[in-house]
């Protein structure tokens, strides 16, 4: 059983306990190979936050363009951020967008694991809740 904490301390609150989840099941290699992957490709709830801002104040819809929401981040650079309402719906929301997205990427690694050939199971994934 890996330890979160040892492999990614930067976590905090749903992502970590849902993480810890996912690495319960893992050897320190497998939790290790996790870790270097998923912190790479993981994005930070303050950097959306200073993107959220920038959106409101310049440039709408950068923060979507981050997270790979190309459609959005296009609909909102035309309308300004939907007429500022949308870019101030994600100014109270920055943490659950961050999570979905890095909840997304941590199931992605996991797949990226079980198709290398490297003898990893991918263990059942809990579904994504951001509401517990």
């Amino acid at each position: 059983m890996a330890n979160v904490l040892k492999h990614l301390p930067e976590l905090e609150g749903m992502e970590l306990g849902y993480i810890q989840g996912i690495l319960k099941n893992m050897d320190d290699e497998q939790a290790s190979l996790f870790a270097q992957v998923y912190r790479a490709r993981r994005k930070d709830a303050q950097m959306i936050l200073i993107l959220t801002l920038i959106g409101f104040f310049g440039f709408a819809g950068l923060h979507r363009f981050i997270i790979g929401q190309i459609g959005l981040g296009i609909l909102y650079l035309l309308t300004a951020g939907l007429c500022f309402i949308g870019t101030i719906v994600d100014l109270v929301n920055y943490k659950s967008i961050t999570y979905e997205f890095n909840i997304k990427m941590a199931h992605e690694t996991l797949s990226m694991m079980a198709n290398n050939g490297s003898g990893y199971q991918a263990p059942q994934i809990p579904p994504i809740n951001p509401q517990a």
